[in-house]
């Protein structure tokens, strides 16, 4: 009896855990076929049965097995969403087209920036000249008309007459450099010292350029500074020698540099051509990896266009005088045209390069070069104006560095001692070839001031070129901006650095004042009332406290 009620036991117990892994995997029994049954088995979840979580068990009961294979497997079919980190990503699209666009824009703003520097070059050779005989016949013919007013001369031509006596001295004084026997002794050096020399003389050209237009505003303000005012200056003669020393100077420097490019030109092998391209690039070495802000990235772009500027009349100097050496033989021309391609495409390409990887390494966008051409474009509708503070010529030196005294000189120099004028029809065609150079001036002059005022009007700052000029300092020479306040001003033509007068329109107009009746007359007594009533109505809240002083230190004296 106590053995059957033993095996019922057994055999209920083992019913129970049958009936429990059933519940648990009841798939058993189909799992041949692949198929799950929903049966009554089942697990359920508030009414439904939960097929996920058994498969989610299922699952990890298998990786709880690891094995080569399933790895691999795993890192095969890993799949990754990148929409989960859009902004990043979208981020990173921008910096691409950003630097597909800078191209394009740093072109545009060189491309502006060049016909500025031709536009002040070309002012030397055409418009100066005439300005300067303009100030000599009034002075001639002065005693003749009569003098009438302060000055003898008008700022403007005292600086024209300056700058003409400048380029005169420096002139006659460039004679005595012979630049054959310079040529020839920069080619009796070797390749490793010709490539020292080149970079001095890139860092001496820059620190000549920054330092060359102070002297010549000193020497301009100095001549033309109010006789009324204490001039605290060592006179005009002391900065007129030294603007003559500085300009002469940095011609002979200049001179140099297109000897070494014309060994480099010259050369059998053209090594030297090819380590002075590859200088070239290790500027971008010393440039991308730096910070850079706006402001230091537009005096960098403005550098750079007067660096390309002055790389083209080098380039046009060494074909002059290569011309010369084989009697103007066009084929020659050829052959120097591969090497002239090389220098410029460098330039270009280096160019791009560097303010490409500058602008994604600093975030700046491409639309800030359209900024800057509108700063150089504002820079010469304002000098345009009736009562500009400065010559267009001299805003352009300042704002990028290019003055063009030096290498007129030496330009000038090469002209004339590589072509022969002689006879009626030489003399013709120098004629002839200055309206050309005029007309040119003229030309190009008429179509950049139009595409200033373009400019100026896409960014909005064309209020400020009609505001008044003001009393105050000049400013520290920044580049206009959008951002900056307006000025004050007495006059339609004017100055970024002016405030503009408060309107008073706005204010309702001050009443008339209304006739002073006739007091009736009164007694001494009470006058002496009104007048008492008087004062104590128009006392001040400190005259009442020096009262109650008063009072308080006589009473305390009484008690």
């Amino acid at each position: 009896m106590a053995d059957l009620l033993g095996t019922e036991l057994s055999e209920e117990k083992e019913a129970e855990i049958e009936l429990k892994r059933r519940q648990k995997r009841p798939w058993d029994e189909l799992h041949k076929s692949a198929k799950i049954g929903l049966t009554a088995e089942l697990p359920e979840t508030l009414g439904f049965y939960d097929i996920s979580a058994v498969r989610r068990e299922q699952q990890q009961e298998q990786s709880a097995d690891p094995s080569l294979s399933r790895f691999i497997a795993a890192e095969l079919t890993r799949g990754y969403f990148l929409e989960h980190n859009e902004a990043k990503y979208t981020e990173r699209r921008e910096r691409v087209y950003t630097c597909m666009r800078i191209p394009k824009e740093l072109e545009k703003l060189m491309i502006f920036g060049f016909f500025l520097c031709v536009d002040a070059f070309l002012y030397v050779f055409t418009l100066l000249p005439l300005r300067v005989l303009l100030a000599v016949l009034r002075l001639l013919t002065l005693p003749c008309c009569g003098f009438s007013g302060s000055r003898l001369l008008q700022p403007a031509q005292v600086c024209d007459v300056l700058k003409g006596l400048i380029l005169v001295l420096c002139f006659s004084m460039m004679h005595y450099v012979d630049y054959s026997m310079m040529y020839h002794l920069i080619r009796g050096q070797s390749v490793i010292k010709l490539y020292l020399i080149y970079n001095m003389l890139e860092v001496a050209d820059r620190l000549f350029s920054s330092f060359g237009q102070d002297i010549l505003d000193a020497l301009y303000w100095t001549a033309t500074e109010p006789k009324e005012r204490k001039r605290d200056s060592i006179g005009v003669i002391p900065h007129f020698i030294m603007a003559v020393f500085y300009v002469f100077l940095h011609a002979i420097l200049i001179m140099v540099q297109a000897s070494t490019l014309n060994v480099a030109f010259n050369s059998h092998n053209k090594s030297l051509l090819t380590i002075m391209m590859s200088n070239n690039f290790v500027e971008i070495k010393g440039s991308v990896f730096k910070k850079f802000e706006k402001n230091n990235l537009f005096q960098m772009s403005n550098s750079d266009i007067k660096e390309r500027f002055t790389s083209y009349v080098l380039l046009l100097i060494v074909c002059l005088r290569n011309m010369e050496q084989f009697a103007w033989n066009p084929d020659h021309l050829w052959v120097l045209f591969p090497d002239v391609l090389m220098v410029v495409l460098s330039e270009v390409a280096v160019d791009i390069i560097k303010h490409a990887f500058i602008t994604k390494f600093n975030d700046i966008t491409a639309d800030v070069y359209s900024e800057y051409r509108a700063s150089l474009a504002f820079d010469l509708v304002s000098s345009r104006q009736k009562n500009a503070c400065t010559d267009y010529s001299d805003s352009v030196a300042r704002r990028m560095g290019f003055i063009p005294l030096p290498l007129a000189v030496l330009l000038i120099r090469v002209v004339m001692s590589s072509v022969k004028v002689q006879g009626a029809l030489s003399y013709t065609c120098v004629f002839l070839f200055y309206l050309g150079l005029v007309s040119l001036k003229v030309l190009n002059s008429i179509v950049l001031l139009g595409k200033s005022c373009v400019y100026v009007k896409r960014a909005n700052m064309e209020d400020k070129l009609f505001e008044r000029p003001s009393t105050a300092p000049p400013s520290s020479g920044k580049p206009p901006s959008k951002t900056d306040p307006p000025s004050s001003s007495s006059s339609s033509s004017s100055s970024v650095t002016t405030q503009p007068i408060p309107r008073t329109d706005f204010r309702p107009p001050t009443p008339p004042p209304e006739p002073e009746q006739p007091l009736p007359s009164l007694s001494k007594e009470e006058e002496g009332e009104a007048q008492a009533a008087s004062e104590l109505k128009h006392r001040t809240p400190k005259e009442d406290l020096l009262e109650i002083d008063r009072f308080t230190i006589c009473g305390n004296r009484i008690d």
